[in-house]
């Protein structure tokens, strides 16, 4: 490959709102170039620009809008893969490419708690990507698969990471308020939204107390051993569009001062500031010191959506410490933390 050769990459699940930030965010990426794309069987063999609903707030890119659909087949599928899948799909759909001998990096809850697959958000735990070496399709194609968390879980583990190293974590309890972009399109009824909260997300508490044990756990051996912290969370559907924004407290098991828990947040740059990953935000915390931020509207652009925000942060009555933080659901959250994690494979050599 020259110097100036950018990596052909698929996308499945392309016309779906993730996979359509998939597209928006590939656009003009240094290392990959969006090559082929798979949608459902009813849009094969349409072009992209037919067959997607485009949702963003930029144009299709041209090069992307021309090209067909192809059918989920790895034959004839680049070598790198970002799926965008429904978990029921993807529970077929991701073993079968990855052991075609693709790598695949999924934005999907179905493998994210397989104890061979990587959960990995780069900044906090870079090194579970060894994980790969287990699995079995590695072993057999060379291909392999790594997943981004959970929107909701994304911005909270970031949060807590450099709390958790500096003082560890006993307890957390968090109330989320989450944008209707993470239901996908068409997503909620504008009449079960518009003026209202709706106090429940299928599975998605679930996944914000398996996931955070295994994001901010420890890699031993062929394993991750959890996090000892117990989680207990309340998701909403809220109508705001983009941006998760979610309402914490803390229990910590060696005391801190609010000083000390800014700083933390502050001085952290993660694991990966040596790798000048292109997606990697400069701050992937942001402490905001206005007693009303962070919120959705003005906020979730820091950092190209890639930066969490906190702010808020004072003694809770029932644990240590409450604060406020807020993540891009759609960028940070899903399409952009996965390809995050496809920059962190080919800085680490597990694209060839």
């Amino acid at each position: 490959m020259t110097k100036t050769a950018k990596i052909p990459v698929g996308i499945l699940g392309a016309t779906g709102t993730v996979g359509q930030r998939f597209i928006q965010l590939l656009e003009q990426h240094p290392w990959f170039e969006v090559a082929w794309i798979a949608a459902s069987e009813r849009s094969f063999g349409k072009t992209y620009e037919e067959a997607a609903k485009w949702k963003m707030k930029t144009p299709i890119p041209k090069k992307v809008a021309s090209l067909k659909l192809s059918a989920a087949d790895p034959k004839g599928a680049p070598k790198v893969i970002f799926a965008a899948l429904d978990a029921d799909i993807a529970r077929e759909m991701e073993p079968a490419f990855a052991g075609a001998g693709c790598a695949v990096i999924s934005n999907s809850s179905a493998f994210r708690m397989h104890p061979q697959v990587p959960l990995v958000i780069p900044e906090i735990n870079a090194d579970h990507i060894k994980l790969i070496d287990s699995q079995s399709w590695r072993k057999q194609s060379g291909g392999f698969m790594v997943t981004n968390s959970n929107c909701s879980v994304m911005g909270l583990a970031l949060a807590l990471a450099p709390l958790h190293k500096a003082f560890g974590i006993e307890a957390i309890f968090a109330v989320t308020m989450q944008a209707i972009s993470g239901a996908g399109y068409p997503g909620v009824p504008s009449m079960d939204i518009l003026g209202n909260v709706v106090p429940f997300i299928r599975n998605e508490e679930e996944k914000m107390q398996e996931e955070a044990g295994k994001l901010l756990g420890t890699l031993k051996a062929h394993e991750v051993a959890p996090a000892d912290f117990v989680i207990s969370s309340h998701c909403n559907r809220v109508a705001v569009e983009d941006g998760h924004t979610e309402s914490i407290s803390i229990k910590l098991k060696k005391r801190a001062t609010a000083e000390e828990i800014i700083a933390a947040w502050r001085d952290f740059r993660g694991m990966v500031t040596d790798l000048n990953l292109p997606f990697a935000p400069e701050v992937p915390i942001f402490y905001d010191e206005r007693p009303d931020r962070p919120q959705p509207r003005l906020d979730i652009e820091r950092g190209h959506g890639m930066t969490v925000s906190c702010g808020r942060l004072r003694p809770c009555s029932l644990l240590d410490w409450k604060f406020t933080m807020l993540s891009h659901n759609t960028i940070r959250g899903a399409a952009g933390a996965a390809l995050l994690n496809a920059e962190l494979l080919k800085a680490k050599g597990y694209f060839g």
